[in-house]
């Protein structure tokens, strides 16, 4: 038992510091396609979730949520929308509310718990396809994050983000899925296939 706990905590632990360094520093954005950039914060999240289960993953996404607060309210990447993801930012008539909370803290929260769940399912469903799994959970996880961030926007700020962008929110969700969710669900379905994959086959040896 006490095995199995440090054990957990290490593996915590590890996933935690690697999620700090994706949402402080610039190592957290991967040049994707030309001028596309997928982001990594999900990366730690949804291996999190796969390896140790999906509480540990929604806690991990609850941290994940923390940090981008912390970003976007004392270094904000762009503060022109930085009111969207923190209540504690203003930029001329434009402030955050208590939807910049939803938005910066379920959609993680949500990564975490549905990649967990799935990657449960698809272990029963096909427990021969162990890579499979590995890969579509991550991907569902990732995408869940996307959606859920633009269904914030669009729900608490579509109008005004609408406007700042010089687009219809419709056409704003399509181009975020296409240029960013799609890249990152894919950057991250490889990210955990391998990582899990090789963590599982170490701890197996050890056991």
């Amino acid at each position: 038992m006490k095995r199995d706990s440090a054990l957990f905590l290490t593996q915590f632990g590890i996933l935690l510091a690697l999620e700090a360094l994706f949402c402080f520093t610039p190592l957290g954005s991967l040049p994707a396609f030309g001028p596309i950039v997928a982001t990594l914060a999900m990366v730690p999240v949804v291996i999190t979730a796969i390896l140790l289960g999906p509480g540990a993953g929604s806690l991990m996404g609850a941290f994940a949520g923390l940090f981008s607060l912390m970003v976007w309210t004392f270094m904000p990447p762009n503060p022109l929308v930085a009111f969207i993801f923190t209540p504690f930012y203003q930029m001329g008539e434009f402030s955050g509310n208590i939807g910049s909370l939803i938005i910066c803290f379920v959609p993680r929260i949500l990564t975490g718990t549905l990649a967990g769940l799935s990657h449960k399912a698809l272990t029963r469903a096909l427990p021969r396809r162990e890579m499979l799994g590995y890969a579509a959970s991550a991907a569902l996880g990732s995408l869940t994050n996307t959606l859920g961030v633009m269904g914030g926007i669009w729900l608490f700020f579509g109008g005004t983000y609408s406007s700042l962008a010089g687009s219809t929110m419709l056409i704003l969700i399509g181009s975020t899925i296409l240029t960013s969710g799609i890249p990152e669900a894919i950057v991250c379905a490889m990210a955990a296939s391998a990582v899990c994959r090789a963590v599982r086959v170490m701890i197996g040896k050890r056991a």
